[in-house]
């Protein structure tokens, strides 16, 4: 219960911290290296925040943009930015860019069929970056939406509205992929060589945000994150978020778990934390820089924040069967640990390993989430409602 707790401090406390200049705030790498030389106890009693971070594909992405309303009016109902088709169904001018829609006539698909070099991630990228983009509208037209065509050159500073909304993203866990057919895989977990000639993986381990907080006692509605280079928020479970999976004795989730569904202000984004990315034989996606503060209420947090790349396991899928057909087995479980070694070993066999995220940017969203706290730039929010399924694990 947590009135039995030794350390006991609250969100309210740790803003007048931050507000006084007086907060202790490590990264979730930092903080695992301390918990395990002085303890969780004694962990908690010294720090007051700690930061995760994330920057990986994450295919569930896209923002809402409203671009304005023309002389005459338009009700669009098909548009395309940069000819890549944005979904038109919501208002006259609102649309939403999803990050995994491809370019109509990609040159690359002409030449190679399922192969994409521009996507919506791009174009988000590119907006963010502040390039022009072509938007072309058509519509049906209507007595007070008349016009029936619109073609014109935006910047993201000519668009009424920018909003990142990503439907799915920091997964807590995920599969490490491999292949075992004798045919190469092109998937959204990068190439898969025959015979298990690779293991990939998509996850930060022990900086990754999901992790640090496995039974999201600490994130939920309303929480302030990291999100695209600026401040944004949890708005909801993200979608094919679920709690009831297998866990390791430490409670992680060894299989994906937990998603966010996130919002944040495109126009105060930054290019470098939304990258559109291309894979091949898949499609198009969107990277994105993610990170979320976790505030050390007590020990059993701690204990958790503090968990290392060995304390965190995932499961091993094949993608040639398992994956597409419906997992009924894996291939072993093995941690972030061995994960991040460079090698690890499938039936019998030593297989290298490949990230698909970048550890030297999740650090970076990590350290920057660390020095906006320190210098009192983003205090922490009390979240307004807890997550799905976060009622099932009651605070040990």
């Amino acid at each position: 219960m947590a009135e039995d707790f030794k350390v006991k401090r609250s969100i309210e406390e740790i803003n007048k911290r931050i507000e006084k200049g007086q907060v202790v705030v490590l990264t979730a790498e930092e903080f695992s290296v301390l918990v395990k030389e002085i303890g969780p106890v004694k962990a908690a009693k010294e720090v007051d925040v700690v930061t995760t971070g994330t920057f990986s594909p994450m295919c569930s992405s896209g923002a809402f943009i409203n671009f304005g309303h023309s002389i005459p009016t338009i009700k669009a109902y098909r548009v395309w930015l940069n000819d890549v088709p944005a979904y038109a169904g919501l208002a006259a001018v609102d649309i939403y860019i999803g990050a995994t829609e491809t370019k109509e006539d990609d040159p690359l698909n002409k030449v190679f069929p399922g192969q994409f070099l521009y996507g919506g991630g791009h174009v988000i990228h590119d907006l963010v970056a502040g390039k022009k983009l072509l938007l072309r509208a058509t519509a049906y037209g209507t007595h007070c939406y008349p016009r029936k065509s619109l073609e014109m050159e935006i910047t993201i500073h000519d668009l009424v509205n920018a909003v990142l909304c990503n439907p799915r993203n920091s997964y807590q866990n995920y599969n490490v992929a491999i292949n075992l057919s004798d045919k190469i895989l092109y998937t959204y977990m990068g190439i898969l060589r025959p015979n298990v000639g690779n293991a990939n993986y998509a996850t930060a381990g022990c900086l990754s945000p999901l992790f640090k907080d496995p039974y999201l006692k600490t994130i939920g509605i309303g929480t302030r994150i990291f999100l695209g280079g600026t401040k944004g928020y949890v708005v909801w479970a993200g979608t094919q978020h679920k709690m009831e999976v297998k866990r390791s004795p430490k409670g992680v989730p060894i299989q994906p778990a937990a998603t966010l569904m996130v919002l944040g202000n495109l126009k105060e984004m930054k290019p470098e934390w939304l990258i559109g990315t291309s894979h091949l034989g898949y499609g198009c996606s969107l990277a994105v820089g993610l990170g979320i503060p976790i505030p050390i209420l007590n020990e059993q947090v701690a204990e958790w924040a503090g968990l290392s790349d060995e304390d965190l396991l995932a499961q091993v899928v094949d993608y040639s069967q398992d994956y597409p057909n419906g997992i009924k087995r894996n291939y072993g479980i093995v941690s972030y640990a061995e994960l991040k070694s460079g090698k690890i070993n499938i039936l019998g066999k030593e297989v290298s390993t490949v990230p698909i995220t970048s550890f030297i940017k999740s650090k970076e969203v990590a350290e920057i989430l660390k020095g906006w706290i320190q210098r009192g730039e983003m205090l922490l929010t009390e979240p307004v409602a807890p997550l799905q399924g976060a009622e099932l694990f009651p605070m040990r």
